[in-house]
């Protein structure tokens, strides 16, 4: 049965936290009584180590809610997220199809202006439903500004998700043509103390939209890509540094924006999302190394990692805006 909660991880990069599980066996331990001696106040130093690596934890970055209740397949798919993430169904929910003929052009939209440093790239994870690349983001020293967005925001991680097949894998759509692939780049507004309290804030979160096509190898994706064999199962992570993912974006910044919401549960609508107009390339070699990856972990039934994207949902009124005629 669940009987507590600890810190998970969560796509869109949100500190939660999941249930786990305790026996019978480990009920009667955790029950048991306890010498007085163990009672016994720590030392103050342990005291401080206790509390920041508390704070460390709960500012983690995240990628799974419960992560055994939801997922990509049939029984656990997006269309039953509403059952456990109401929200699903809320007014702000991403992704969704763009249409280019209805986008407004605002001429008030600012160029955007992204300083990424590479010395800042710090790991990368298999968490189950994509793979993450991690950014160290104590300082401005990579960060997103000018666009439709007030403020600095600070680059947390960037992902994928991809599809079985090169006829489909991005979330968002232009004109309902779907792309092999779409890479998201997720930062969080400095005015707010950290990640895992900004994660929730209506302007909390922007994120970056870049969609893959089909074409010619793209060697700026290649060291993300060799990294993949040392995470191929959920839960592998390994270290990955000296990367700058300005590198992955396409010479045009032209983009469209409008309000949304993280595209994994708990789908918070709290993004204001930026998609590039551009895109960049990516073989079919390349795609096939994006699809050896696996859902499942060390000892579980081999499932591939692929289709790991939410359809477009609802525009329920609200405008897109582009940055560009």
């Amino acid at each position: 049965m669940v009987d507590g909660w600890m810190d998970g991880w969560m796509d869109g990069g949100v500190a939660v936290r999941r249930p786990y599980l305790q026996t019978d066996r480990t009920l009667r331990v955790n029950q048991a009584p306890r010498p007085l001696s163990l009672y016994k106040a720590p030392p103050a130093r342990i005291l401080r180590s206790f509390f920041f690596i508390r704070l460390a934890r709960a500012d983690a970055d995240a990628d799974a809610v419960m992560s055994h209740a939801w997922g990509y397949g049939p029984s656990d798919g997006p269309d039953t997220w509403a059952e456990s993430f109401p929200l699903a169904n809320g007014p702000r929910q991403s992704p969704i199809n763009i249409v280019p003929k209805e986008a407004q052009f605002d001429p008030s939209l600012k160029p955007l202006k992204i300083k990424y440093d590479a010395r800042d790239a710090k790991g990368i994870l298999n968490n189950g439903h994509s793979f993450q690349v991690d950014f160290v983001d104590d300082t401005d020293s990579s960060t997103l500004t000018g666009g439709p967005i007030s403020g600095t925001y600070r680059l947390k991680q960037f992902h994928f998700h991809w599809g079985a097949s090169d006829d489909r894998g991005s979330e968002h759509t232009i004109n309902g043509i779907k792309f092999p692939c779409e890479l998201h780049l997720v930062h969080w507004n400095t005015k707010y103390a950290s990640f895992g309290e900004a994660a929730d804030k209506p302007d909390g979160l922007a994120v970056v939209g870049v969609f893959l096509k089909i074409g010619a190898a793209n060697p700026k994706l290649q060291k993300v890509l060799d990294a993949l064999d040392a995470i191929k199962t959920k839960g592998k992570q390994n270290t990955f540094s000296s990367f700058d993912p300005k590198t992955l974006l396409p010479g045009s910044l032209d983009y469209w924006t409008y309000d949304g919401s993280l595209t994994t549960p708990p789908l918070l609508e709290s993004v204001t999302w930026i998609v590039l107009k551009e895109l960049i390339s990516v073989s079919p070699a390349q795609m096939v190394k994006f699809r050896s990856l696996l859902f499942t972990g060390d000892g579980e039934p081999v499932c591939n990692m692929v289709d790991n994207y939410r359809p477009p949902q609802l525009l329920k009124g609200r405008q897109v805006r582009a940055s560009f005629k």
